[in-house]
């Protein structure tokens, strides 16, 4: 039983890939602190945000749902970024394809959830 919204696997998800994202961009030059790092470090952390705010919404359908797409919407976002960083040159392909696929996997999650709302308003 869900207790909180720690217990979905989309916020543990969505919270170790922003880790992560915040781990690699302490290496990123410092003239791109605001241009890429702040850009991505945000988007990153506002999928796990917006998974914690959806889950308060629950009971109401449709406030969930729409939280879930702004989620959903970070998650794609930080993708977006993730191509910038490596495109600079900034990530390795390995960490670009880690990540991209840990978010290609939020969004799985996050559709699943936006299909049938109901099952989490018990939670």
């Amino acid at each position: 039983m869900l207790k909180g919204h720690r217990d979905l696997k989309v916020y543990q998800l969505a919270c170790k890939l922003a880790m992560e994202i915040f781990h690699l961009t302490k290496q990123f030059p410092r003239e791109k602190l605001y241009s890429l790092t702040d850009q991505i470090r945000r988007s990153s952390h506002s999928v796990a945000a917006n998974v914690a705010e959806g889950f308060r919404k629950r009971r109401y359908p449709n406030h969930f749902i729409s939280k879930l797409t702004d989620c959903d919407a970070e998650a794609t976002e930080t993708q977006v970024w993730i191509d910038f960083v490596f495109d600079c040159g900034y990530m390795s392909e390995e960490n670009r394809d880690r990540l991209t696929s840990g978010y290609e996997q939020v969004g799985k999650m996050l559709g699943g959830m936006m299909a049938d709302p109901t099952k989490f308003a018990s939670a």
